[in-house]
């Protein structure tokens, strides 16, 4: 099952989508991602039973609708970092357990967003393809979406202040949408990063060294975890080339992060 929130009257409603129709769901009684999420199976059979039963002029064309981020609310948005073996050569920098940061919840950001940011602040902000879990009712998987971690580079941010530098207004686009658990086999998807086209990652989630179940044991040893949380899993080695790991992104860069089995994330930088 596909589910996305939508822009509806200057709010956002949750809807499934099949093929390329979408239905908004606040008809059901399910009016957010966290409420299905919470809800676990008996909502998604209530999604289900929505979608077969609903008024043939309820469902929209998918074009027709705007997205906001696949879950605009997250209650907390957990980043791992360095979970992902080099490319080439030995792992000689395992490290002993998996390495814990975070975005605020105010740094979401959609499918198709425009990011812009105080470029006196930061000028040296990556983009990073990230496979998005959300938290279901048992602090388990509920389901995956696509996380763009973006994050200042700049040295008095990024290894001194990192929520600051992974918080800023946009720096967390989220979707385009939710695949459920039951139809996303996590273990090896393709995932990667392209930049006005121009691939800047491209690796596979057998490449994680802590895996789903390995991350979610170890926050839950040290904190609750909550339906609609949110833990972006880590990212890909960045590629030497044609645009080197040294080159940032600029106004008018298109970046695309995309994973197999999910889909697309597109956004614009101003």
């Amino acid at each position: 099952m596909r589910l996305a929130t939508i822009r509806v009257d200057g709010g956002y409603e949750a809807a499934l989508i099949e093929g390329v129709r979408i239905l908004p769901l606040t008809a059901s009684g399910l009016g957010s991602i966290r409420e299905i999420a919470a809800g676990g199976p008996a909502a998604l059979d209530r999604v289900a039973t929505w979608g077969d039963t609903a008024p043939a002029d309820a469902w929209r064309p998918l074009d027709d609708v705007a997205f906001g981020p696949a879950i605009p609310d997250p209650g907390a948005i957990f980043t791992i970092g360095l979970n992902y073996a080099p490319d080439e050569g030995e792992d000689r920098t395992i490290p002993g357990r998996p390495l814990v940061y975070g975005k605020l919840p105010t740094s979401v950001a959609a499918d198709g967003a425009i990011l812009t940011w105080d470029r006196s602040l930061t000028s040296n902000v990556d983009a990073e393809c990230e496979l998005g879990v959300i938290v279901g009712p048992s602090r388990d998987v509920f389901g995956y979406t696509i996380v763009d971690d973006v994050s200042s580079r700049d040295p008095w941010l990024d290894g001194d202040q990192w929520l600051l530098g992974k918080s800023m207004a946009g720096f967390c686009p989220v979707g385009p949408w939710i695949v459920t658990a039951d139809e996303l086999d996590p273990v090896d998807l393709r995932l990667g990063c392209l930049v006005n086209g121009t691939p800047i990652q491209d690796g596979s989630t057998a490449g994680m060294r802590f895996g789903i179940d390995d991350i979610l044991e170890f926050l839950r040893r040290h904190l609750p975890l909550r339906p609609g949380d949110l833990i972006a899993t880590g990212t890909p080695a960045r590629l030497a080339g044609p645009i080197g790991p040294d080159d940032h992104l600029w106004p008018g860069d298109v970046v695309t992060c995309w994973i197999d089995g999910i889909g697309d994330l597109t956004t614009t930088i101003a």
